[in-house]
């Protein structure tokens, strides 16, 4: 029973012995070892923190646009479609929403691409907007969004 109970309960194997492997069944120490990246700093995947801050500064960005046009109601679902059109511009053509900027964060593809290009954006930003894949990611904290296009969250600073 001890021995069953220690694995949980003692924390990961990461913590307790320096450069041992996670214990989740994916060879890596870190996240985002596996695709290349470094463990902390520029290029590292963004923490879940981050990522959560970012989106909501970029639904109260797009709440204030949608209320400039609404006014003097409230932009009720013209949020959403702000909220889209901005998502996807932004990430399709400059790879950051402006609460990735302000975090310092930005999506980047896999295959090294600078652009992170519309179709993947639109992809992205649709199931984000579904919620579930957003919030399920893997070993390398990254979502079932990410997964789906090929692209990456990391910080820039």
């Amino acid at each position: 029973m001890s021995k069953w109970t220690g694995s949980w309960l003692s924390g990961p194997r990461s913590v307790l012995e320096p450069g041992a492997d996670s214990g989740d069944g994916t060879g890596q120490r870190f996240k985002g070892e596996r695709l290349g990246l470094p463990q902390s700093g520029p290029g590292s995947i963004a923490s879940s923190g981050r990522r959560a801050f970012a989106i909501l500064t970029d639904f109260l960005l797009a709440a204030g646009v949608a209320g400039l046009f609404t006014y003097p109601d409230l932009p009720r679902n013209w949020s959403l479609l702000s909220w889209f059109a901005i998502t996807i511009v932004a990430v399709a053509f400059f790879g950051f929403t402006p609460g990735h900027a302000i975090f310092g964060l930005r999506v980047a593809r896999l295959d090294g691409s600078p652009l992170v290009g519309l179709p993947r954006a639109a992809l992205r930003t649709g199931l984000i907007f579904l919620v579930i894949p957003a919030v399920i990611w893997d070993a390398d904290g990254r979502c079932l969004h990410d997964k789906a296009s090929n692209t990456v969250v990391i910080r820039v600073r």
